[in-house]
């Protein structure tokens, strides 16, 4: 015979403005099995679990059922609490009667009569619920972080000088990511890649890092702390153990005009390259589609010129297999395509470009040494308009693959960039159309408001509508000034376009490897955006940098350093207790059909030829599915796909499910 206890909480004013907390714990008194029911101010505090403990003590219980937040809040605060007064913490139901009731009901007594029916749901399944018993595996010392830009590269530190091994998978030839292309930093106006390249080079030289350059994850399975990664290691055909990284075959390259991904297209490299000069590893790569040797078998004078015959035509993608115990996901942004944005001219004018684009031309290891120069014909510009919000704050519904979200670093960069053209070319006029300055970070507003007070900014409130290339090469910019309500026609020599961020594009593939959840806009999806703001549902899986949502360097630093503390927090222990809610099947039932194996994402399922003895006393050979537990993490997908129902889950078995659901409709 069970004893259930039944606990109420007021949430303060979260639950019991809407609900009437003391009418449904004299409700659930009632019920079959439960011998106490009481209600407190805010059950998660010491004294709220302290009554929990009392109660399981003095009373005898046998089962708990708490109704208060969602599980996803508390339920590990609840579990501990029961296991401390010697109850089986898998004996502990949750009713979610805030978020599921008094968050979306106004109605008090027609909340009050949901939170009741929640309450004798979960005390319905309690009456079925066993005790369980978590196992342990053990935590496999070594982590991944996929994304070698600055999130990628300061996790990696963190924890590799804490004394654990870091893989660093990169897609691109070198690690370093966006920051490598910025030439500022705002709001101070350091140099980036006086900040960036010393983490390159410290990378390099840790014993307990290893960079995986021109790779990606191809595979991934397991679990917390046993995790089982495959990683395609891209063919550069240079043998990266020989090469010195001396250049002597970029400069001997007839290859000369592939376009430079590094410089965004704007200039040229040659087929064999080193992305830029402060590259890590400082390795060079052939490039399949240019080399004329690869395409033709014609050419090979970067091979006659390697003094270390670091070149091999021959070479293939290979494939690496590691295990790891957490993996960090900090696959970065990239800037949205604007050529869809054509009232802007960017596919009509090379004078039309993106904020990195002109990140590059006021670099000085830019495609023009820092000298800004019109693209279209060299010359100083002497009228900048830049047009804020480009793909941003959009409705998301037109044909423009416009993002909702404010992308948040474009007002400062923006900022920035007037700024270095006002203080380096003094004769230039600079005019910034935006719809709200956002400036929320430290020093961030005092930065915007110098631009316009000390370099004399023309900051307009207002949208630009059109961009017209004229035939004196001009730029005509008709636009709308909000303020004074008038339109405006200027006479540019160059406009910029902040355009908007968006997730790497290999997120949405790597989370489908990682059964990690995203958001609509394909940024990964926090475990908590409060409380566990850099972990992923998926236990194991960590969130560093933009790949969670817009961030600047700072902010983005600030989280690698704490997921990186997570991971550390994971890798320090020997073993982990697992999930006891994992899937079982009963063989007398399964039809060896293999459509549990086929939906599970860990792979826990497998099929074996077991011998039964039948009824007449005869043996048989039957194909029948077996879990493995350890592997399992109790998604329950495997249940829903049985044709014969012989899969089931440990604490959310079907009659218990039943049960909950014909509390419900009594």
């Amino acid at each position: 015979m069970q004893r259930i206890g039944v606990f109420v909480c007021h949430c303060g004013t979260n639950i019991a403005a809407t609900v009437d907390v003391k009418a449904v714990a004299e409700a659930l008194k009632n019920e079959p099995g439960v011998v106490f029911s009481t209600d407190y101010q805010y059950m998660c505090s010491e004294a709220g679990q302290n009554i929990i403990k009392d109660a399981i003590k003095e009373k005898n219980l046998t089962g708990a059922v708490i109704c208060s937040c969602s599980p996803r809040m508390h339920e590990a605060t609840f579990r501990k609490a029961a296991a401390s007064a010697g109850l089986n913490s898998y004996m502990v139901e949750i009713a979610n009667i805030r978020e599921q009731c008094s968050w979306i009901h106004k109605d008090i007594e027609v909340a009050t009569k949901k939170a009741i029916a929640l309450g004798k749901a979960a005390v319905a399944k309690v009456h079925l619920n066993t005790p369980l018993t978590a196992g342990e595996s053990p935590v496999v010392k070594r982590a991944l972080v996929i994304g070698g830009g600055i999130a990628g590269i300061q996790t990696a530190l963190d924890i590799a000088d804490a004394g654990f091994p870091v893989d660093i998978v990169e897609t691109k030839p070198t690690i370093g990511g966006k920051m490598t292309q910025i030439d500022k930093t705002f709001p101070t106006l350091d140099c980036a890649a006086c900040i960036l390249t010393p983490k390159m080079v410290d990378c390099a030289q840790n014993e307990n890092i290893r960079i995986l350059s021109y790779s990606e994850v191809a595979e991934v399975k397991g679990f917390v702390g046993n995790f089982t990664v495959k990683i395609r290691r891209k063919a550069r055909f240079v043998d990266e153990t020989k090469c010195t990284g001396c250049g002597l075959c970029t400069e001997k390259c007839p290859q000369k005009k592939v376009p430079n991904e590094f410089n965004l297209g704007m200039d040229n490299r040659t087929a064999i390259y080193i992305p830029f000069a402060q590259a890590v590893p400082k390795v060079a790569t052939i490039d399949p589609n240019a080399c004329m040797m690869l395409k033709s078998g014609k050419c090979g004078v970067c091979s006659k010129v390697c003094g270390v015959n670091a070149i091999d035509y021959k070479m293939q993608d290979s494939y690496l297999e590691e295990k790891y115990g957490a993996i960090v996901v900090a696959t970065g942004f990239n800037p949205i395509n604007v050529e869809k944005y054509d009232e802007f001219a960017y596919t009509q004018s090379k004078d039309v470009v993106t904020s990195l684009e002109f990140e590059r031309l006021m670099n000085a290891a830019g495609p023009t040494n820092g000298t800004l120069l019109r693209p279209s014909d060299g010359k100083h510009p002497h009228t900048l308009v830049f047009v804020q919000c480009v793909g941003s704050r959009e409705d998301g519904k037109g044909c423009k693959g416009g993002k909702e979200y404010c992308s948040k670093i474009c007002c400062m960069y923006t900022a920035k960039h007037a700024m270095l053209c006002r203080e380096k070319y003094p004769d230039t006029e600079v005019y910034v159309f935006y719809i709200d300055v956002r400036t929320p970070g430290k020093n961030f507003d005092e930065f915007y408001r110098r631009a316009v007070e000390q370099y004399g900014v023309h900051y307009i409130k207002g949208m630009v509508g059109k961009v017209v290339p004229r035939s004196d090469g001009k730029l005509e910019v008709q636009a709308s000034d909000l303020i004074d309500n008038k339109q405006l026609h200027i006479q540019a020599d160059m406009v910029v376009l902040a355009a908007a961020i968006e997730p790497d594009k290999s997120a949405r593939p790597l989370a489908t490897m990682l059964t990690a959840s995203m958001d609509t806009n394909d940024f990964f999806t926090e475990a908590h955006p409060k409380l566990r703001p850099v972990e992923s549902p998926t236990a194991g899986v960590f969130l560093s940098g933009t790949c969670q949502g817009p961030k600047d360097i700072p902010e983005t630093v600030a989280q690698a350093g704490a997921a990186a503390s997570k991971v550390i927090g994971l890798l320090v222990k020997n073993s982990l207790k697992g999930n006891p809610c994992v899937a079982h099947s009963n063989e007398l039932m399964c039809n060896g059909c293999e459509s549990c194996e086929k939906v599970c994402p860990y792979g826990a399922i497998t099929y074996a030829d077991k011998e039964f003895r039948m009824p007449n006393r005869t043996t048989a050979i039957r194909h029948v599915a077996e879990v493995n537990p350890a592997v399992c993490q109790g998604c329950g997908a495997c249940t829903v796909a049985c044709p014969s129902g012989a899969m089931d889950l440990n604490g959310f078995s079907t009659k218990q499910i039943m049960a909950e659901v014909d509390a419900i409709c009594q």
